[in-house]
């Protein structure tokens, strides 16, 4: 019996064709989305040997294991990480059973890593990808497949810890957005080259895109490379249709696009999400009919897409940073600075917000706030009426960005906007729970918290998306983090407010607070702190007001004299008082701090107009 060759000697001299989707073929069957694929290697291990049958005879003679997300950390949300070895060498085990002896199986290994978290998590993750390694390299694999990878650094750290233990073939690929460049902002032509020089065999791109992407973006690098690649494209993207994922692109069309992947020095195709054994059926047998092509005429190949590919990304700056006028931070350093908070309208008439946005530009503040749908109420969008007064009265709009309502795509898109129109000041809050507002059957989101917003916005700043991916153009966004003192603990508050500086806040903006005490002791602690404190201070409107917050609004608590004063009051009389006792507190605030955040109630921009012509008068000579 003839020996069998080494995987990395047979894509040297021939064309192998790799299987197809594991995950969304499953699903096409009946699985539903959202369990462990890869757990079905012990509930239904007779479904999975299937799969693998079915890609091997449709002309597949590289076969993945199902064991793409079969790590630790991805395996612990199913309650499954301590089955991680056993999900791994059965998944093994299936491959090699179902398939003949001509077949390679393939460890296949995903990334860990999503958007650059702490040190502890990358730790954790880090180890998480090495036992994953160390589990399927001591089985009888051929190989190891990493795919789906979108940082480079990730990837290379996985192929380097695969080649200090095991001298298997290494296969690894990334999964990009149309682009030259991975998500940590390396060219591919580096990253192949290095990934080739830490011990790669072959590398490659699969997933995001259909042929013609993941075509599109060979073209660009491989005139710069004299490298082979593997490729696993998508099936097109994903169409939602009667309640179902389906993906359009047809056996047909991979067999159309196979000729032109062999010519530019394709070692390896399959197919990654959407493709079926129809898929590799018809991609094996276009590479039947093909001679594998010289390595000059591959050269040729490469040499003649110069003349069709303009790299653009080249004659760009990356993070080209964008100028800036001066921000809040910068005023509240050398003078009181006034913010004003104004509720966007909860209906389509924006009339009488406009007319105290026009107001309080007029009485001088300095930036008008809009919460995001505070109290979980559904409100006018807050970027909308933020450009509306931009534009209008050129007041500085300082948005408030909430955890509740968008997931990390919406959150990222959201400030893209944001950034687009100029609107640079941001507040990142939790958010109210959803449950509680005029909509209580909607659904919280809550992905992220406010210190990761932060974090996250900072990395805008640094010109990374929240993929890691490297941009164009850095963002200037000024960070403002949310504080409630009124808690019993005042020290343990100041604690987890000095996580939020640390995460990148560049000012603070407190609740509403009703008693100079807590102002004064609020300086104490805070006094160490190298970034401004807004104090909240909103006037209240009436009696019933001021009980409704004390007993019903989260993180707002009034003295017994505050409540005592304005028990009973109503009309002009209550505003009156309110206003009064709002003075007195600012008389307080303005010796401690320079930064003043005024929350105007029911729209009663009078008040805030009143109270900001007061601090005016009060600090036009002071500032501390």
């Amino acid at each position: 019996m003839p020996v069998k060759k080494q995987l990395r000697d047979i894509i040297q001299e021939k064309i192998l064709v790799g299987d197809g989707a594991m995950g969304t073929y499953l699903y096409q069957t009946g699985f539903p989305s959202g369990i462990s694929y890869e757990e079905l290697n012990l509930s239904q291990p007779d479904v999975i040997a299937n799969v693998h049958r079915a890609y091997y005879e449709a002309g597949a003679r590289i076969i993945e294991t199902n064991t793409f997300a079969a790590n630790r950390q991805k395996l612990s949300a199913y309650g499954l990480a301590e089955q991680v070895v056993e999900i791994n060498r059965t998944g093994v085990e299936l491959a090699k059973r179902a398939v003949g002896a001509d077949a390679y199986v393939v460890g296949a290994i995903g990334s860990t890593h999503g958007a650059r978290g702490d040190s502890k998590q990358n730790k954790q993750l880090s180890e998480a990808l090495r036992e994953h390694i160390e589990i399927l390299a001591a089985t009888e694999i051929d190989g190891f497949l990493f795919e789906s990878f979108s940082h480079f650094y990730e990837l290379l750290q996985a192929v380097k810890m695969a080649r200090s233990i095991s001298e298997k073939t290494i296969i690894c690929q990334f999964a990009l957005d149309h682009d030259e460049h991975t998500q940590d902002g390396v060219h591919l032509n580096e990253a192949f080259a290095t990934l080739h020089e830490a011990g790669a065999d072959l590398v490659g791109l699969n997933c995001r895109s259909g042929p013609v992407g993941i075509l599109r973006a060979l073209e660009k690098i491989a005139q710069r490379t004299n490298l082979p690649f593997s490729v696993f494209p998508n099936a097109g993207f994903p169409d939602y249709v009667d309640g179902r994922y389906v993906y359009n692109a047809t056996p047909a069309y991979f067999a159309e696009k196979t000729e032109s992947f062999i010519h530019l020095g394709t070692r390896i195709i399959g197919g990654c999400c959407g493709t079926t054994p129809e898929h590799i059926r018809a991609i094996a047998e276009s590479v039947q009919g093909l001679s594998v092509p010289s390595w000059e005429a591959v050269s040729d190949k490469r040499a003649q897409t110069v003349d069709i590919i303009v790299n653009e990304a080249d004659k760009q700056v990356p993070n080209e940073p964008v100028h800036t006028e001066p921000s809040i931070v910068d005023f509240v350093k050398s003078r009181h600075t006034i913010i004003v908070e104004l509720d966007p309208p909860r209906d389509l008439d924006v009339s009488r917000f406009m007319r105290g946005a026009e107001a309080l530009q007029a009485a001088g503040v300095d930036a008008l706030t809009m919460a995001d749908n505070s109290l979980a109420m559904t409100r006018m969008s807050n970027l909308a009426v933020g450009q509306l007064v931009k534009q209008q009265y050129g007041v500085r709009p300082l948005l408030h960005v909430t955890c509740r309502d968008r997931n990390l795509i919406g959150t990222q898109s959201h400030l893209m906007g944001l950034h687009a129109l100029g609107i640079n000041h941001v507040l990142a809050v939790t958010g109210d729970p959803a449950k509680f507002g005029d909509l209580p059957g909607s659904k919280n989101v809550y992905e992220l918290t406010s210190f990761e917003v932060i974090r996250l916005i900072k990395q805008l700043n640094d010109g990374y998306a929240f993929s890691g991916k490297q941009m164009k153009q850095k963002a200037n966004f000024v960070i403002g983090a949310a504080f409630n003192p009124n808690v019993r603990h005042l020290e343990k508050a100041v604690e987890r407010l000095e996580r939020k500086v640390a995460c990148g806040a560049d000012y603070v903006m407190t609740q509403p607070i009703y008693d100079a005490r807590l102002i004064e002791r609020l300086h104490d602690l805070t006094k160490h702190l190298s970034i401004p404190i807004f104090i909240g201070v909103m006037p209240l409107a009436n009696g019933r007001n001021a009980e409704y917050l004390h007993n019903e609004v989260p993180g707002i608590e009034l003295s017994d004299e505050v409540r005592k004063r304005m028990a009973g009051l109503e009309g002009e009389e209550g505003r009156r008082v309110g206003t009064e006792i709002a003075k007195e507190l600012l008389d307080v605030t303005i010796q401690h701090f320079n930064g003043i955040y005024l929350i105007t109630p029911f729209l009663h921009f009078d008040m805030s107009v009143q109270l900001t012509n007061y601090v005016r008068s009060q600090t036009d000579s002071l500032t501390i």
